[in-house]
């Protein structure tokens, strides 16, 4: 009688728990896709699509304001930086984010602002009353009351600090913009140089400043370069120290970045 040979039978539980293995691969691949695809659409979204409503809309309202002045636009300008779009910053420098300014502090400014024609939705806190011109740049841009984000620097617009000085008279004049993003209008404005002009546009009036000097880093909350005499409290020997006229810019540095800012300082040429 012959030996009988053993027959193994192989089971089924090794391809199952590999076929397992491999669906879960998958399926944690897909949703990784899944996840950057929605990631890279929500970055174009705020890189590029809120640059181009932000521009457009600031473009309008600087329109707006000259078809109230009875002024017609200056041919070859144009709103916020013209140039293809990076990522964002709030440019806000000192106080925290507010509305109006003081309304002892700018009384030109106030009246303007009641007088200009408002954006849908938009409040007397919020609304531009005047046009900041910059040449050297090719900028234009409309500038309301306040550096509230959503409110002002968001739709484009520069914002004035609260309590500071209206365009044209003694004491500062101090501005906020983005530097990316949201119309972005503050994008290159570290590539002005002491003698460049910044012209204010004010119905009916202009006020043309000269760039004096630049404040390439300091940090979000240095107040006293929004001062009236503009002075850094963290880098004292960067500033004025006589009263004046003058106007200050601010954004945020390193590009893409919102971890200090870039200030612009300028005193006032002429006004007409």
């Amino acid at each position: 009688m012959r030996d009988r040979v053993p027959v193994v039978v192989q089971g089924s539980g090794g391809r199952g728990r590999r076929a397992g293995l491999a669906g879960v691969l998958w399926a944690g691949a897909e949703l990784i896709v899944t996840v950057g695809v929605v990631v890279l659409l929500l970055v174009v979204h705020q890189v590029w699509w809120t640059n181009r409503q932000a521009a457009a809309a600031a473009q309008e309202q600087v329109q707006a304001l000259e078809r109230a002045w009875g002024e017609g636009p200056e041919s070859g300008s144009r709103v916020g930086s013209g140039v293809d779009p990076g990522g964002g910053g709030a440019p806000v420098v000192g106080a925290e984010p507010g509305g109006a300014a003081d309304s002892g502090a700018a009384p030109a400014a106030t009246r303007a602002a009641r007088a200009a024609p408002p954006a849908a939705g938009s409040s007397e806190r919020d609304r531009a009353y005047a046009v900041l011109r910059i040449p050297r740049l090719g900028l234009v841009v409309p500038v309301a009351q306040g550096v509230d984000k959503r409110a002002v620097l968001d739709k484009g617009y520069a914002g004035q600090y609260p309590g500071t000085a209206g365009p044209g008279a003694q004491g500062n004049f101090a501005l906020a913009g983005h530097r990316n993003t949201h119309g972005e209008p503050f994008r290159y404005v570290n590539r002005l140089r002491a003698g460049d002009e910044l012209i204010v546009d004010l119905r009916g009036r202009r006020f043309t400043y000269v760039v004096g000097k630049i404040l390439s880093e300091t940090t979000e909350r240095d107040t006293g370069v929004i001062a009236p005499v503009p002075r850094s409290a963290v880098k004292p020997d960067q500033g004025y120290s006589e009263p004046g006229a003058y106007i200050t810019l601010t954004t945020c540095t390193p590009e893409y970045s919102s971890k200090y800012r870039l200030v612009v300082w300028g005193t006032l040429l002429r006004s007409s």
